[in-house]
């Protein structure tokens, strides 16, 4: 049986050697984690055209939306904050495309940390600018640098019943945490199917859908610590096939 194939957004990169060299880039984390889900994973590179990216969704059978820096806030009628980052409009707009995309045709996605923003504010959604300073709370929700990306920062509820819940094996977990922002309003075709302990929206996904979930953590961190968080992957691979054979 051919293996299905998942489509990864990516990020642009400076790297720094005798002369400046822009690329653009995925950590292996995200790779690895669709491989030991059974899938065989494709970068989709910034600067495509719309009939490009078109050609590509069409050829992938699933989309994963990776981690990264912060959304440009005009698009979801947001202000500029100090501690925004990594803004990049190419990569919103290729991010944007492909969520919209797949919501709308029913192809597998799974979005995490940056990926469930987006996936929230391309289908109407607003977001926290920067949790620390506007929602305020006891919950560390950006790990300081200095700790493991599989450090676990707090405990996470999630809704029995959900495709969450089913892909994870269980209605409560600890996660990894390196967000400073997050879902506020939520958009109209999503609910919420996860919360942190001070409420903060943790998990989303769209009711019928056959796959498409987003998870404020990042669970390709945690694969070889928690059987639960190769299920996010399993399950979008699994659903990935599904249409393939179809």
């Amino acid at each position: 049986m051919k293996r299905p194939i998942i489509g990864c957004t990516t990020y642009r990169k400076t790297i720094t050697q005798e002369r400046p060299i822009d690329m653009y880039g995925l950590m292996p984390s995200y790779v690895e984690a669709i491989s030991a889900a059974g899938g065989t994973p494709l970068l989709i590179p910034l600067g495509l055209s719309d009939e490009d990216l078109q050609t590509v969704f069409e050829r992938i059978d699933g989309v994963l939306l990776p981690g990264g820096g912060d959304i440009e806030p005009g698009v979801y009628n947001g202000q500029m904050h100090p501690t925004m980052w990594g803004i990049d409009p190419e990569r919103d707009r290729t991010e944007f495309f492909m969520a919209r995309s797949a919501a709308r045709d029913g192809k597998p996605f799974l979005a995490i940390c940056r990926g469930i923003q987006v996936f929230n504010v391309a289908l109407g959604g607003t977001l926290w600018e920067d949790i620390p300073s506007l929602a305020p709370s006891e919950v560390v929700h950006q790990a300081p640098n200095d700790l493991p990306r599989t450090h676990l920062a707090h405990t996470v509820d999630v809704q029995p019943g959900s495709r969450l819940a089913g892909q994870l094996g269980k209605s409560h977990t600890w996660v990894n945490s390196l967000h400073h922002q997050a879902v506020r309003r939520l958009a109209a075709d999503l609910v919420a199917t996860a919360c942190a302990p001070d409420g903060l929206i943790e998990g989303v996904e769209i009711p019928g859908h056959p796959f498409a979930v987003g998870v404020q953590w990042h669970p390709e961190n945690l694969i070889h610590d928690d059987p639960g968080m190769l299920g996010l992957f399993k399950g979008l691979v699994a659903a990935a096939g599904e249409q393939l054979s179809n």
